[in-house]
């Protein structure tokens, strides 16, 4: 026998080629999530660049050069949509999590859930426009590719919320329980409050394909705007606070510019609603998470406990 291949030898040897393969995974993994950033960052450096050097201060108008109807539109999109989503992707979360007992339905709302979430845009957007729009007998607006966008970010905010419930510890749900509170006592009192943060990750990746949605938008909210920012008249369709009239978003605007574009400087003005659309949806993500941490610690107490 080896003197050498001893037990003991045979250990040392054994740990270091696991620390050779944890090394090794280690730094492809980290490589991979290098490349990607530095991928990132490549797009939005060279998205930002050409947006500033294609800027030219009438671009900040209301008028056809400009685009502060599409930022505006934009943002007026997103707030609808999130107003139809998230109570019914939090709600149905909820029951998702807390209520439904595993079956044959919860089978079946769950396979609903997965492949309404991988249905392309464009046939939302179809459904939208023969539900919306032709059945409703009424012509593009906001508001259907607002009820559009919703069915796209229900999926993602439901599980985000079914997940986000489901990883609170049991012992709160006992706890809860314990006390004497009821089943939703504990629900709104406790869980939601510690799911709180993932729940708004939810929301901000919601928020954030509603910025970009452009394939659904075009067959129901329409592309282009007409409006009259000194009609304050919400009933009237020039009005800028009508949900009920068209109105195209800065990514509806960047497809038509690029692809059908004929007015003077079409691609000047894409290269900088790009840029736009880029910043707008990294400040919404920074206020989107200051927020869930301002209302993280208000549920938890966190604020009271530091006045004390």
């Amino acid at each position: 026998m080896n003197s050498q291949d001893t037990p003991a030898n045979r250990t040392i040897s054994t740990h270091k080629k696991a620390r050779i393969a944890d090394r090794t995974a280690t730094g492809v993994l980290y490589g991979t999530a290098g490349f990607f950033l530095l991928l990132l960052a490549a797009i939005t450096i060279y998205i930002l660049v050409k947006g500033a050097i294609a800027y030219k201060p009438s671009m900040l108008s209301w008028g056809r050069d400009g685009i502060a109807t599409e930022f505006f539109n934009t943002i007026y999109l997103v707030f609808l949509s999130l107003i139809f989503s998230v109570p019914i992707g939090v709600a149905a979360g909820i029951y998702m999590a807390e209520y439904a007992r595993e079956g044959r339905l919860t089978q079946f709302l769950r396979m609903s859930i997965e492949t309404l979430s991988s249905l392309p845009s464009i046939v939302v957007g179809l459904f939208g426009y023969l539900v919306f729009i032709v059945m409703t007998g009424s012509k593009w607006n906001l508001l259907a590719g607002s009820l559009a966008v919703s069915i796209l970010n229900l999926p993602l905010i439901t599980t985000t919320t079914e997940d986000a419930l489901r990883s609170v510890p049991k012992s709160y749900r006992e706890g809860g329980l314990g006390i004497g509170a009821t089943h939703w006592e504990t629900i709104r009192t406790v869980i939601l409050p510690c799911a709180f943060p993932r729940i708004i990750t939810g929301v901000i990746l919601a928020a954030g394909r509603s910025f970009g949605e452009a394939a659904a938008l075009l067959y129901t909210s329409g592309m282009n705007s007409d409006v009259n920012i000194h009609n304050w008249n919400i009933m009237s369709r020039s009005c800028i606070l009508n949900p009920l009239r068209p109105a195209d978003t800065l990514a509806v605007h960047i497809w038509a510019l690029k692809t059908e574009g004929t007015q003077a400087g079409a691609d000047q003005i894409a290269d900088f609603s790009a840029a736009v659309l880029i910043i707008m949806v990294f400040l919404f993500s920074l206020g989107a998470r200051f927020l869930s941490r301002v209302l993280e610690r208000r549920m938890n107490g966190t604020e009271s406990k530091r006045g004390k």
